[in-house]
């Protein structure tokens, strides 16, 4: 028996290949599936079947195209209705690989049809449960995401039940590999380890730990932040169906010229993103675009701030074309129309126009807030970050927001905008969206909260009343 996690930082994501016998299964695939087609084969294996533990809100699943390529069926649990063929599951059915099985366990709480994988082993033990979104390393699953009519309360019950009676009885040593690991929104408190045992998970994960029902449904909702705006987008695209990712690519993959490019930026309503590092964007970009770098939560970012209907041309460091397209693709972009040949670059070159950054650090920032009538500081940090310390009089705008008009209104012509966030990444795509609004008159605090926390002369102050 052979059991591999293939992690996907950016996406806090973990798919699973098990095999026995070369035979395989993949578990919750990522939409670019050649790591799972070439694992196989550098095995000897063939992949025999695809299993969902639920449709995924935050990223789109390779099922499809899995499926397509290798033959294998889709298995969903029960509950599951979809407009593709998949194997609709039944509770407690088995499926051989090798020598091994896996047996559904059918626990609704995150969504209706979620379940999860129980791997037996040779000896038809219990060895491993592949726990979607129902557990996590010390949290479980939200269950506000919607499924169907019931309330987040209902679910929240299910979940509950789903835990006592499917979960809690495997043995102790049973290996918990869950879908996410820490930085997913799909929870909010998941560990820093991608997998667990049911014992350590029983004596540490507080969802493990309530005394009643009502109790965890309390518990599992409170806090809960609103999801990113692209998961009900992501679900039903993998309940409905995509578009193959090879034709996704051949659109994507279209070399501009920096005339082509700039007579597209005229002529229709496109967006231009640039997936540079944000210290290179600060430095020079194309006027309008918006900054969205590589480096950092790539994909998340995109998917909570640009709409899914308008074309999507990008602007990369070369080489970085073909990977800024399977990321964007990841959480349900089709429609990016091509790339700047030799990036920018070859925008320069061309003497086309180009926009800037200017970034100041902590102590300019320092010695302007005293100086300057119309110095206002925005911080586009989360609540619960700006609530444990922020900069006295600083406007609270998330970066998740600043593409509503009303979150602006407290923005003015006269206002000097000093920008920042935690590290620095957030504070460029802020400033980015801003400039495309029109908003030039701003600077971006480079090392953001961490540098300006130990900065001598800035006020500091906390905002209790969003901590709770």
């Amino acid at each position: 028996m052979y059991i591999q996690q293939l992690y996907t930082s950016c996406l806090s994501e973990a798919a699973y290949y098990i095999e026995s016998e070369g035979q395989a299964a993949v578990i919750d695939p990522l939409r670019d599936i050649d790591s799972y087609v070439e694992l196989a084969k550098s095995r000897g294996a063939s992949i025999k079947y695809i299993f969902e533990t639920h449709f995924h809100a935050d990223f789109i699943s390779g099922h499809l195209d899995l499926s397509k390529a290798t033959g294998a069926p889709i298995v969903y649990g029960p509950g599951t209705v979809t407009k593709y063929p998949i194997h609709l599951a039944k509770d407690a059915e088995r499926f051989t690989i090798g020598k091994v099985s896996i047996e559904v366990l059918h626990t609704p709480g995150h969504t209706i049809e979620s379940s999860c994988y129980l791997l037996r082993d040779e000896q038809d033990l219990p060895y491993a449960v592949f726990t979607g979104d129902t557990l996590f390393v010390g949290d479980v699953g939200r269950p506000d995401l919607s499924s169907g009519q019931l309330s987040k309360e209902e679910l929240a019950g299910l979940l509950y039940d789903s835990l006592q009676n499917k979960i809690i009885p495997l043995p102790d040593e049973v290996i918990v590999y869950p879908a996410h690991g820490p930085g997913s929104a799909c929870g909010k408190q998941l560990g820093a380890e991608t997998q667990s045992t049911i014992g350590q998970q029983k004596r540490s994960n507080y969802a493990l730990q309530a005394g009643s029902r009502e109790q965890f449904i309390e518990e599992v909702n409170a806090g809960l932040e609103a999801p990113p705006q692209y998961f009900p987008i992501n679900a039903r695209i993998n309940k409905e169906g995509y578009h193959a990712l090879d034709a996704v690519l051949e659109k994507g993959m279209q070399a501009l010229t920096p005339d082509e490019l700039q007579v597209r930026l005229k002529t229709s309503d496109v967006l231009l993103i640039d997936t540079r590092p944000s210290a290179e964007f600060v430095s020079g970009f194309v006027p309008g675009a918006i900054s969205i770098g590589l480096d950092g939560r790539f994909a998340e970012w995109a998917g909570s701030l640009l709409p899914f209907d308008q074309p999507i041309l990008l602007v990369t460091d070369p080489g970085k074309e073909e990977e800024s397209v399977i990321r964007l693709a990841r959480v349900g972009f089709d429609k990016m129309e091509g790339y700047l040949a030799g990036g920018f670059a070859a925008w320069q070159a061309a003497e086309k126009p180009i926009d800037l950054i200017i970034d100041v650090e902590a102590d300019e920032l320092a010695m302007d807030l005293p100086h300057d009538p119309h110095l206002l500081v925005l911080d586009v940090r989360k609540p619960a970050e700006y609530g444990e310390g922020h900069i006295a009089g600083a406007l609270n705008i998330p970066l998740n927001d600043l593409h509503d008009p009303a979150s602006m209104a407290n923005i003015e012509d006269h206002h000097n905008l000093y920008v920042h966030c935690a590290g620095g990444y957030r504070s460029v795509i802020a400033a980015s969206l801003l400039k495309r609004q029109g908003i030039h008159n701003l600077r971006n605090v480079t090392g953001g909260w961490k540098s300006i926390k130990e900065q001598e002369g800035i006020p500091i102050e906390k905002e209790p009343s969003v901590l709770n």
